[in-house]
């Protein structure tokens, strides 16, 4: 029997007996430098697991200085494809002397048969190889949360429904009879919401004859899931729309209601009243205190398993509403409808988990008159500053004048940048691309939104010089293939996260898409036939896998003084599960072959 460690993937997918089959039945092997382990279209009789030593993988129909495609290390396991497929496709290759564990064919095969969850790891993509790395983390002592497999159906209520020509008095005995908050008016082409709030208005505040059709009083602007809908999902759609339920929909008839207080009943833990906290602070020092959570909540979230996308998305909007609080709790009352905040960068783009720079801008209407704007942007940037958002070190904040004006400044600087195509000019147009409006009247960005797709979306010189700053960093890969290994680490946001979002941001303007959320902006190219499916995915689980491992970094160091602080974007490899590696690396080939398209797309050749 062969002392072997199995420990990791795909290994871990056999229970202990299967794990003693391979130890009986698995052979070491040593191979010479330069000795061919498997060559192309020779038959498959063995998987091997590297031991010490290392391999290439080469393409023998290319040229020498591009038939290098992969490199294996201790702990990397290859040629099941070539038992699967029935000859090899490759030349596998000792680079250096080698030990290499044998699995023969026939083990392999009845190993596949026996245990489904093994056969299935051999035929997966990056998409599926992640979401086993969640599991296998999970099964390692991080509980999954519920909430991470609960669905809207979970939680809803069924819905009380009445006519529209129901008066307010029998609506009120209604929703008194039945212990409900709220209650749906059926109008015949939708449905309105009345809550017991509404219906103490309408009687006391507004004095309404208890008689009126309650359908007078209902809000027909809902907040709508489908009930096969992630419980996660209906709590970030709530904290956006600052909501405290939304009606459950299905073939255009209302089959429930989501209350936010069941959810957050459903939920229980602590961290999640944070939302809670930002949404009744009723200073700012309260908000502040809430704001000072948000660390907390995210570690909870991570450890209890939660897909990072659903993580982005609640911070993002937890701090869209933290940020919109400062500026009602900032501003004058009579400036704030009368002009648009926006933030740009990964705020705009709700990829930021920990706090990260201000990046923001203020638009005003052509007609604006504020004789004390300057002050007032130079106040709410130190509130922002309080509430843990530090300073733009590129000055990309509200209090710079040449990130705030009207719409008519906006659109002269757009057209500005797009003539210059420097650096700095094409960088702002990317930043100014990613904004989202996040309190005052958001119309004004869309009429600035509109403004840069018209000046930019047909001018394919312009669209070339953009798209190519995608390719200024090199992805952290050898010659050969495999990951550099550098002592301080590879920068995970040079080499991964920068060439995904700077790519997908060129093709959403060259398409005139409007979502500023990388994964959105995949979905829709996708859709509208632009990407690839399958590329789509597995650009959105790179980019996923690249902000965890950077997450990682940031959470480990979250304590430390400032000086101490490593570079957080830098990934040390020797430090990753040999899973974790082989899913970085081939996120990091996905990478490289997004380049090659982006390059072709906008003929960056050239």
């Amino acid at each position: 029997m062969v002392d072997v460690d199995l420990s990791q993937s795909p290994f871990n997918l056999l229970d202990e007996q299967g794990r003693e089959r391979v130890r009986n039945g698995i052979d070491l092997a040593y191979f010479d430098q330069g000795e061919t382990l498997l060559d192309a279209g020779q038959p498959g009789e063995f998987v091997f697991l590297v031991y010490k030593g290392e391999v290439a993988e080469l393409d023998s129909s290319k040229q020498d200085s591009n038939a290098r495609i992969g490199h294996y290390t201790a702990g990397d396991l290859f040629g099941a494809i070539a038992i699967l497929n029935g000859t090899s496709r490759y030349r596998f290759k000792a680079e250096q002397e080698s030990l290499c564990y044998l699995l023969p064919k026939a083990l392999f095969q009845q190993l596949r048969d026996d245990y489904p969850a093994f056969a299935e790891f051999f035929q997966q993509r990056l998409a599926q190889k992640a979401r086993q790395l969640t599991e296998q983390r999970t099964q390692s002592g991080v509980h999954m949360a519920g909430f991470m497999l609960a669905r809207v159906e979970d939680c809803m209520r069924a819905p009380l429904l009445v006519a529209a020509d129901t008066s307010i008095a029998g609506a009120a005995h209604t929703l008194n009879d039945s212990h409900a908050d709220s209650l749906l008016v059926n109008a015949g082409q939708g449905f309105g919401m009345v809550t017991k709030t509404d219906l103490l208005n309408a009687l006391v505040i507004q004095e309404l004859p208890q008689q009126q059709p309650v359908v007078d009083i209902a809000n027909f602007t809902l907040i709508t899931a489908r009930r096969d809908q992630y419980l996660f999902e209906a709590l970030v759609a709530m904290t956006r729309h600052k909501v405290a339920r939304v009606v459950v929909i299905e073939n255009d008839a209302a089959v429930g209601v989501v209350e936010l207080t069941d959810v957050l009943s459903y939920f229980s833990s602590r961290s999640h009243v944070v939302s809670l906290q930002i949404e009744q602070a009723a200073s700012l020092e309260e908000l502040i205190d809430a704001s000072a959570r948000t660390p907390e909540l995210i570690q909870a979230l991570m450890a209890q398993g939660v897909k990072l996308r659903f993580v982005m998305s609640l911070l993002a909007a937890l701090n869209e509403r933290i940020i919109a609080k400062a500026w009602h709790f900032t501003i004058d009352t009579r400036q704030q409808d009368n002009s648009c905040l926006i933030v740009m960068g990964s705020e705009g783009r709700g990829e930021q988990i920990l706090k990260t720079d201000q990046d923001n801008g203020l638009i005003l209407p052509n007609d604006a008159h504020w004789p004390g704007c300057a002050q007032a942007m130079n106040e709410f940037t130190e509130v922002l500053i309080r509430l843990g958002y530090p300073p733009c070190p590129g000055n990309i904040m509200v209090s710079n004048p040449d990130w705030t004006g009207d719409t008519s400044r906006w659109r002269k600087r757009v057209a500005r940048w797009a003539d210059t195509r420097d650096g700095d000019s094409l960088m702002n147009l990317a930043i100014l691309l990613d904004a989202k409006a996040v309190a005052g009247d958001p119309r004004l960005l869309d009429e600035v939104k509109e403004g840069l797709f018209e000046r930019c979306a047909k001018d394919d010189l312009l669209l070339s010089h953009f798209a190519r700053a995608a390719l200024h960093f090199s992805t952290p890969l050898t010659l050969f293939g495999s990951l550099k290994k550098p002592q301080h680490g590879i920068d995970i946001k040079k080499g991964g996260i920068f060439p995904i979002v700077h790519g997908v941001r060129a093709l959403a303007l060259k398409e005139r898409i409007t979502a500023t959320s990388t994964l959105e902006r995949l979905d829709q190219l996708a859709a509208g036939g632009h990407l690839e499916e399958g590329a789509a995915e597995d650009l959105g689980e790179a980019l996923s896998l690249f902000t965890e491992l950077r997450l990682k970094q940031q959470l480990e160091r979250l304590e430390q003084p400032v000086a101490e602080k490593d570079d957080t974007n830098r990934v040390v490899v020797q430090q990753l599960s040999s899973l974790e590696r082989d899913l970085l690396r081939e996120a990091l080939h996905i990478v490289k072959e997004f380049k090659q398209r982006l390059s072709q797309r906008f003929h960056l050749e050239y």
